[in-house]
């Protein structure tokens, strides 16, 4: 299915008197309905952007490749994405090239259960059309260790090939960003300062490889969980605290039993937010 269809099936929706059977609706910040085509216009001038998904939503996986297809026709475009860690960018890069195939990626990286259907036609896209992807995100046992061993402290342990694989240390950490604070209120009796920074050496890892390999007259289009980028925060403090002088857009997946209007906790968490009917099927 292609964005056409998908707006065939709104218009008619609209036409008669099914809106509330629509799938989802785009809004800008500030909860005003705008099309597909208006937010490509206004991110397609951007340096960077960030596509915040929710990992089983099949809304966000087929926007984010429909929106790759369509910045690629008006930017050259350099991918990257949270669900690849950094370790395992020789396999993909050797992937991209064509000289392992899919099933040996599959063996040799540490892929989520989801690529195959989710994630592997964007990979694919990138070795269409000979595009860098990425990948972007902190080994997970790393961060691991960031937990278990009680904070960043627990990084300096690795040695420099391991060190490679994530963001520079010292890591810049704010403990009083919202985003930060709001997981320890979440989590409650089980929040703990080092989850927390668990979470900040993913953020500071993912901005890292992403400017490391962002070149000027260029867009990078990330694909992470909407959690990382939200609010601007995250993956997009880490990005603006180096390089305050890029132009940043931000994308937001919300689930809501009621498209037709965006709840207030949703507003402005992003530039655009993908506001997808509760009852959509997902992908796991």
């Amino acid at each position: 299915m292609n964005k056409i269809f998908f707006s065939i099936v709104f218009t008619l929706c609209l036409t008669f008197g099914y809106a509330q059977k629509a799938p989802y609706i785009i809004y800008n910040a500030k909860g005003k309905k705008v099309s597909y085509e208006k937010m490509v216009k206004s991110l397609e001038k951007k340096d960077m952007v960030l596509f915040g998904e929710l990992h089983n939503n099949p809304i966000s996986h087929w926007l984010q490749y429909e929106l790759t297809s369509d910045l690629y026709a008006k930017r050259p475009l350099i991918l990257g994405a949270e669900m690849i860690e950094a370790d395992n960018q020789d396999e993909l890069d050797a992937y991209l090239a064509g000289t392992i195939d899919y099933k040996a990626l599959d063996s040799t990286a540490r892929l989520w259960n989801n690529h195959k259907t989710d994630y592997a036609p964007l990979v694919d896209f990138a070795k269409d059309k000979k595009l860098v992807f990425v990948a972007s995100n902190v080994p997970r046992r790393y961060a691991s260790l960031v937990y278990k061993g009680g904070g960043f402290q627990a990084l300096d342990t690795l040695t420099q090939e391991e060190k490679s694989w994530i963001a520079p240390l010292p890591i810049a950490y704010d403990p009083e960003l919202p985003g930060y604070k709001n997981m320890l209120a979440m989590m409650g009796d089980h929040a703990t300062p080092s989850i927390v920074m668990a979470q900040a050496i993913k953020d500071a890892t993912m901005a890292h490889f992403i400017l490391k390999n962002y070149k000027e007259g260029s867009m990078f289009l990330h694909y992470n969980g909407a959690y990382h980028s939200n609010d601007y925060e995250g993956i997009v403090w880490y990005l603006k605290k180096d390089r305050p002088d890029l132009q940043y857009g931000t994308i937001s997946t919300v689930m809501q039993d009621d498209v037709h209007q965006l709840e207030a906790e949703n507003m402005g968490i992003a530039d655009f937010i993908i506001c997808v009917d509760s009852n959509m099927t997902t992908t796991y």
